[in-house]
């Protein structure tokens, strides 16, 4: 642009030496036929590419410097264009009618949707959208939710009727057996403790205080004597240890009559237990008590965090852009397209908005425009304005002189012919 603007200039100023040189280069000739009408000619050009070179040129700064009255129209009136310019912006060019115009004219959705299937493809965007839900996913705040959950879990817990569930477990352990294997277990325990040889001697011991311990007159008193006298410790803790030994052996007997009257009476309690108000109130009230006093901010943050994580994770992972996240945007793509009533909702929702934020910010416009001009200086802004348009006025400056010579000859020999 710089180029064609020094080369315009240089063509008006060759074209003003050209009238320079041919008016005075026709003076010895002026009194000859021609001579005289290519004087005039040249003479009518010169004198109209100075009036056009004084014109342009006061554009812009003072000719030769001189402080000619209504000189430098730009630098004197740039305020009044500036306004100017502001003005046809927002009254002609850019009215907030004109605007709204334009973007009703405009298929945003359509746009948008054409815009995502293109770019969705290409290796950039896809990375990008994985970067993205992963950085969402971390700023999260786990620890505000916390609370919420713990809340929300405890309301829950709270919500639990006992009448509800209770009569179901104890149903559950009937049905599997608990009660037999419950049974069976403690069995087993007493089984394994009453075989032990510390088991035995601690018994027999017992047996035998008991028996030093019991009160009694005459023949009894002797009797007794006499037995403690004729067993010890271990050997009444043989005979106790062998009698627990054989009750449980008996109790582990499936076919054992003994123990199916304790099972029925154990299946009988727990049915009693289903109409039992009170257990129910004491397990409502244990129930409560547990819940408030449970604290689960730590093992719900903790959980939360691993999740967090986990997913994090699970985003980076090529199966979930392929086999998730860009399925999903597909089929919500294709549903959007067959759906032109979401269509024009979602165009008349951006145009709603658009609309206001013109409605907003129309008068900012000029303000921008203003606040752009206002920071160039003169000579920046008369290099611009020369720089773009530079080449058009420079031809004025041509016109004026080829103009003016060519209306010299028409003149001159309009005169001569009279």
């Amino acid at each position: 642009m710089v180029k064609q603007k020094n080369k315009s200039q240089h063509l008006a100023t060759i074209s003003l030496a050209i009238m320079g040189i041919g008016f005075i280069a026709t003076i010895p000739l002026q009194h000859s036929f021609w001579g005289n009408i290519l004087q005039g000619g040249f003479e009518a050009g010169l004198v109209g590419g100075l009036a056009d070179w004084f014109a342009v040129t006061a554009l812009f700064r003072h000719p030769l410097g001189i402080p000619i009255p209504h000189t430098a129209l730009l630098p004197k009136n740039r305020h009044r264009i500036t306004a100017g310019i502001i003005n046809m912006l927002e009254n002609d060019w850019l009215t907030k009618e004109s605007i709204r115009k334009k973007i009703n004219t405009i298929a945003f959705t359509k746009k948008l949707v054409e815009i995502v299937e293109t770019e969705i493809n290409s290796t950039s965007v896809r990375t990008n959208i994985v970067t993205f839900v992963q950085q969402l996913i971390k700023k999260i705040e786990v620890t505000k939710l916390t609370p919420i959950i713990e809340k929300e879990l405890k309301s829950q817990l709270n919500d639990w009727e006992i009448k509800k569930y209770l009569p179901l477990l104890i149903d559950q352990v009937t049905e599997r057996k608990y009660d037999e294997k419950t049974l069976d277990y403690i069995l087993k325990e007493i089984d394994e403790w009453a075989g032990k040889d510390s088991t035995k001697y601690k018994l027999g011991g017992m047996a035998v205080d008991a028996v030093e311990n019991i009160k009694a007159d005459g023949f009894m008193q002797f009797a007794l004597k006499s037995f403690s006298n004729l067993v010890n410790e271990e050997k009444l803790g043989n005979i106790i240890q062998n009698l627990i030994q054989k009750g449980v052996a008996s109790y582990r007997d499936p076919y054992n009559a003994n123990r199916q009257t304790l099972l029925i009476h154990i299946r009988n309690k727990l049915e009693s237990i289903k109409t039992d108000e009170k257990i129910y109130e004491e397990l409502s009230n244990l129930k409560s008590y547990a819940i408030s006093h449970w604290d689960l901010q730590d093992q719900i943050n903790d959980l939360l965090k691993q999740f967090q994580q986990k997913v994090i994770d699970f985003v980076a992972e090529p199966v979930f852009l392929h086999d998730y996240l860009l399925p999903f945007i597909q089929d919500s793509l294709n549903e959007l397209k067959n759906n032109s009533g979401k269509i024009d909702t979602i165009d008349t929702w951006i145009k709603s908005k658009l609309s206001n934020f013109v409605d907003k910010n129309h008068s900012k416009i000029g303000k921008l425009v203003k606040e752009n001009l206002d920071r160039l200086d003169d000579k920046t802004l008369i290099n611009m304005v020369e720089t773009n348009v530079g080449k058009d006025l420079q031809w004025i400056r041509v016109n004026g002189a080829v103009c003016g010579f060519l209306i010299g000859l028409i003149l001159v020999g309009i005169r001569a012919f009279f």
